[in-house]
């Protein structure tokens, strides 16, 4: 079997049906077990704090910190370690809740005062407890929004593909010849489309959650209550597994179902400054950053990521180049300054017309998906300047310097598979489309 990604890109501009996703914690085939340093103790029940210690409060996220100059260079470096170390199936794997993110759930996740947010618990606890509260007729309209959305995922994630083979040839020298490399304006133009088609999505999503809400009961409003936004500890110990689709069902109706169920409470009980927000490694997606990171969480149902790896692994990584190098990196904060806060600015102008569906109002759908647009191509921009930097880098290491590299990985044991659609593993025959688009012509 074969996925051609002509065909899927084609679908995915012209299908008519939205898909939807949210964080799933998969199994991955062929997946040995972590190295021993990053397993946890379960007989230790402290909450680590955010640099990996025990026992102390977590640490407050907003806004202002994701884009700060710390934030990001630590993460984009983190993203620099990844690609350089990995290959093009680790730098296809991304977390499904990192699309369609306009509702709230990386905020809940990150402030959630008992510091379970990244533990695969987090999201079968609260969707657990939604698909609890609703009613048959409720959990139907989800479940019908599943099951038409799913044959759009292997199209959603199929156009990210090319873009990430055009970053890894640019990263391994493999660039048409006589080209100077990669196109800033086409790699921004095609992150365009893929957003903007995010942005569809997420009108839809937003859709969907207006009209279940339209139709609770006192009852159902006075449950939800009771769950506090960001606090893990005040949910009842209801989970998912009760409210599984049929056994048979396809995966990605799975995945879109979760999805509804978990992003559904995030957006009714939070705010425009949540659905706002993001984490610094919300942008550049396409470097294997969450393979890194994600990998040893793969599988099971009760592993805390530690939030410091990410800040902890760039800045090692920066202390391993040389100040050539280094400034390659260091460069991209002030080059990327002007792109990164405007991304606030956008992102708040669709989470607005989002949620006028929650107050029964109709958002502008063009406004939505032009925006998403726009959004796209600022990710774009930056994304450029992530791939071009890092391929730099790489040209200019040393021996030693990867050897350390390597080792900072601290992924020994594991293989990427050829591809990911999303986080799930794919070793059928990809099908890639001519990716010389993204280069300047010779």
């Amino acid at each position: 079997m074969s996925i051609n990604l002509n065909k899927s890109i084609r679908i995915a501009f012209t299908g008519a049906i939205i898909l939807s996703l949210a964080t799933l914690t998969c199994t991955v085939s062929g997946q040995q077990g972590p190295p021993k340093d990053q397993r946890q103790n379960k007989d230790d029940n402290k909450p680590p704090r955010n640099d990996g210690k025990k026992g102390e409060s977590p640490q407050k996220y907003n806004i202002e910190q994701a884009v700060s100059d710390n934030a990001q260079l630590h993460t984009i470096a983190f993203s620099g370690l990844a690609f350089i170390t990995g290959d093009f199936g680790a730098s296809t794997f991304i977390p499904p809740g990192k699309v369609c993110d306009f509702f709230g759930f990386q905020y809940m996740r990150d402030i959630d005062a008992a510091q379970k947010g990244h533990n695969p618990m987090f999201l079968g606890r609260v969707a657990g407890n939604v698909l609890h509260v609703l009613s048959d007729e409720q959990r139907g309209i989800f479940e019908k929004a599943a099951r038409e959305e799913a044959a759009q995922l292997n199209a959603l994630a199929g156009k990210r593909l090319p873009l990430i083979k055009a970053f890894c040839r640019e990263l391994n020298g493999e660039i048409p010849q006589g080209s100077s490399g990669l196109n800033k304006d086409a790699v921004m133009q095609y992150v365009g489309y893929i957003f903007a088609f995010d942005a569809e999505l997420s009108y839809k999503r937003a859709q969907i959650f207006g009209q279940v809400a339209s139709s609770f009961k006192p009852e159902q409003k006075a449950y939800l209550a009771k769950m506090k936004f960001g606090d893990f500890n005040t949910w009842p110990a209801i989970e998912m597994d009760n409210y599984k689709l049929p056994r048979g069902t396809e995966k990605m109706v799975n995945v879109a179902y979760m999805t509804y169920a978990s992003e559904f409470f995030s957006w009714y009980a939070g705010s425009i400054e949540a659905d706002t927000y993001f984490c610094p490694e919300r942008h550049g997606t396409y470097f294997g950053g969450f393979y890194m990171k994600d990998m040893p969480a793969m599988g099971k149902r009760d592993f805390d990521i530690s939030t410091s790896v990410t800040g902890d692994s760039g800045k090692t990584f920066l202390e391993t180049l040389n100040e050539t190098q280094r400034g390659y990196v260091t460069g991209i904060i002030s080059s990327q300054k002007k792109a990164i806060l405007e991304c606030v600015d956008v992102r708040r102008k669709i989470s607005g017309e989002l949620r006028k569906f929650l107050k029964g109002e109709t958002p502008d759908k063009a406004k939505v998906i032009e925006l998403g647009r726009h959004y796209g191509e600022l990710d774009g921009e930056m994304s450029w300047y992530y791939a071009t930097a890092f391929a730099k880098v790489r040209k200019t290491l040393t021996a030693e310097q990867l050897k350390v590299l390597a080792k900072l990985r601290n992924l020994d044991g594991y293989t990427s598979a050829p591809y990911y659609i999303y986080s799930d593993a794919k070793k059928e025959e990809l099908v890639m489309p001519n990716t010389d688009k993204f280069f300047f012509k010779p």
